[in-house]
């Protein structure tokens, strides 16, 4: 573990450790997910119970502590950094820390400050999200139908979030759509959400959903292996593997038919574990190692122990020393209770 340095002989200050993040099995840290808020205003059915009980608001971390926790981790070595929720952007003020990160964007000290939204309050950030130093934003779309956009988000508003992806392409921003493969919702729609995302020049990633918090629905009951839909897929397109990253767990492969990219998450059916360069950071400063994975370490202690950030780089060491080798995912019917009990909306999907 990397440790507090100070000057050996003396009784000097000691100075935050700014060496690399390496998890015990040699990987690189560079990826920071941040949940700026648990709250959304949506309620997916694959995400949330309908009534929802949210964190307390004093519980939250300020802004300015986010803010202090994401420059901590700069330091150490983060070179992407992405806000999600919840949604981001109904945190109140969140443009402040939208901001203050894009400025270690400007500066060079962070490669990519990105943000996972569901579209819905695109409309009115777009501008400034793009005026901040963001330019790729990833949008949760799981269907093109009105009703049953409507149906599987409980609140949201189909026409919203189309009014947020213009909003958001004509500010400059380039956009990835993500659908979670919902057997007997929208597997049959997918080719149709390819062609509209590839027609705009979006890409699209198809994500398995994971057994995360309890919810109203059997997740048995939704879950459709990746692996079955694009051999349904390849019966319509010519898919072809490429080695196209984003930073991310996503495997693209290329559709020749529509000339776009076409993205698989698949926690369940052929996990990412091996190259994982990510951990998720909580609005209450709950550091996670491993989205599928209970262990945790409190930042927000140490964060308001100390103003001097050496307590802090020392309790980011300690925890990346305790990162898993992989989640333990389970979907089937023996397994019928979440694989971990926050719902994801706490983490940050």
């Amino acid at each position: 573990m990397n440790s507090i340095v100070g000057t050996i002989g003396d009784a000097s200050p000691l100075a935050a450790d700014t060496g690399p993040m390496i998890d015990p099995f040699g990987r690189a840290v560079t990826y920071l997910r941040v949940s700026v808020t648990d709250r959304c205003d949506f309620r997916c059915t694959y995400c949330m119970a309908e009534h929802m009980t949210f964190l307390p608001k004093k519980d939250l971390l300020t802004l300015e502590e986010l803010d202090r926790l994401c420059s901590a981790f700069i330091a150490k070595g983060a070179r992407k950094i992405r806000l999600t929720g919840g949604e981001p952007l109904v945190r109140k003020n969140i443009m402040f820390l939208v901001r203050k990160l894009g400025e270690s964007v400007q500066n060079g000290a962070l490669d990519e400050l990105t943000l996972t939204t569901n579209g819905s309050q695109l409309a009115r950030y777009a501008d400034e999200l793009y005026d901040s130093g963001v330019r790729r934003i990833n949008v949760s779309l799981d269907t093109l139908d009105p009703d049953k956009f409507h149906a599987i988000t409980r609140w949201g508003d189909f026409s919203k979030v189309m009014e947020g992806i213009d909003a958001a392409q004509k500010a400059g921003l380039k956009i990835k759509l993500n659908a979670v493969a919902l057997k007997g919702f929208n597997d049959v729609e997918i080719p149709q959400l390819l062609r509209f995302a590839h027609g705009r020049g979006m890409d699209l990633t198809v994500i398995e959903t994971m057994p995360m918090g309890e919810i109203e629905e059997d997740r048995t009951d939704q879950y459709l292996p990746l692996s079955e839909l694009r051999a349904d897929l390849e019966r319509e397109f010519t898919l072809t593997d490429i080695p196209y990253k984003t930073g991310g767990p996503a495997r693209y492969v290329e559709v020749a038919e529509t000339g776009g990219r076409l993205g698989f998450i698949t926690p369940m059916t052929h996990n990412f574990c091996e190259s994982c360069n990510r951990v998720r950071l909580t609005c209450t400063g709950t550091l996670y190692m491993c989205l599928g994975q209970n262990d945790a370490a409190d930042l927000r202690t140490t964060l308001r122990a100390s103003e001097d950030d050496a307590l802090l780089h020392a309790a980011i060491d300690e925890a990346i020393t305790r990162k898993p080798k992989g989640h333990d995912f389970i979907i089937d019917r023996t397994h019928n209770r979440p694989a971990v009990a926050r719902h994801m909306s706490v983490t940050g999907g």
